[in-house]
């Protein structure tokens, strides 16, 4: 795997460095602290549209897997774990999602771009279902095949009851590859980004477009968990229960990026691989969405998301 190296603004490197230093307790950190310079090394652990980089020549699909705290249940039971937040107890088989990085752009208030301190939590309307479209800076819209994802918490610890009550922020980039509030020529927009709380069936769900493949990564969306939307809105960014990206099958992408407006999506994509992305390398089942659906109608992704609590 080779590097390129692309210009950044000074600040925003330096906010990446205190960043990557935070997260030395991640599994991803700890791999990438061994390799070099950390600004480097976390810009090319998620960038988007030239602003990071890291290609692979490998086609080979990994089927290594993630999966840990792993919890089987058949009863059918309801108990309430605090005064706002009601778990439902389901029939299945839950293992805890892997805790991953949240990249240079997470817009979450934990580092800045070129106008400061970049925080989309704070927006007014932040919290929303469909998050196709900027708000308060800008109206546009991003383009793109049209996604729906769903997904539903459940708490390992107990018998993979459904977890209500909690805040699930959830980003990705465009079909451009470019990331809103820190990729040039879209710092003003704060679209595909958005905070839905999880309902009764422990379920959160997003209306939004199917991300690009920038070069160095497979294509992923972002989302991080927390205990409640006051947690999500008002707390700083180390409350978070957890942090980790979504994966898609590699049959449903070949798909999305042979229709319009995709086209570099198609070289990067053959460029890289589970098995030489930098993040699914070490195991990407418990990321791994169900899709279903078409590049007309658009598509439908469903994840199980597991936490210990």
């Amino acid at each position: 795997m080779h590097t390129e190296t692309h210009s950044h603004d000074p600040s925003l490197a330096r906010d990446l460095d205190a960043w990557i230093a935070k997260m030395a307790g991640r599994r991803q950190a700890l791999r990438w602290l061994g390799a070099g310079a950390l600004s480097q090394m976390a810009l090319v652990a998620c960038g988007g549209g030239g602003d990071d980089a890291s290609t692979s020549s490998s086609s080979t699909t990994s089927t290594a897997t993630g999966s840990t705290s792993t919890s089987t249940t058949t009863t059918t039971t309801t108990t309430t774990t605090t005064p706002t937040t009601t778990t439902t107890t389901s029939s299945g088989t839950c293992s805890v999602i892997p805790n991953e990085t949240n990249g240079p752009y997470p817009g979450d208030g934990s580092n800045s771009n070129a106008s400061g301190v970049a925080n989309a939590l704070l927006l007014s309307g932040i919290v929303r279902r469909d998050i196709r479209s900027s708000i308060v800076t800008s109206s546009n819209t991003a383009a793109g095949v049209p996604l729906t994802v769903t997904l539903t918490l459940v708490n390992t610890k107990n018998s993979c009851a459904q977890l209500s009550g909690y805040a699930i922020y959830l980003w990705h980039c465009d079909r451009s590859g470019l990331y809103s509030m820190y990729s040039t020529g879209v710092t003003n927009e704060n679209y595909l980004r958005g905070v839905q709380v999880t309902d009764a069936n422990g379920q959160v769900t997003f209306t939004t477009i199917f991300p690009a493949c920038y070069s160095g990564r497979m294509p992923h969306i972002h989302f991080e968990v927390y205990a409640s939307l006051a947690a999500a809105t008002t707390t700083p960014v180390s409350d978070q229960v957890r942090t980790s990206q979504i994966a898609f099958p590699t049959d449903v992408c070949n798909k999305v990026f042979a229709t319009s407006g995709y086209s570099d999506s198609i070289r990067n994509f053959a460029a890289i691989s589970f098995a030489s992305d930098n993040v699914f390398s070490d195991g990407y089942s418990t990321q791994l969405a169900t899709v279903t659906g078409d590049t007309s109608a658009g598509y439908v992704a469903n994840l199980q998301v597991g936490i210990s609590v």
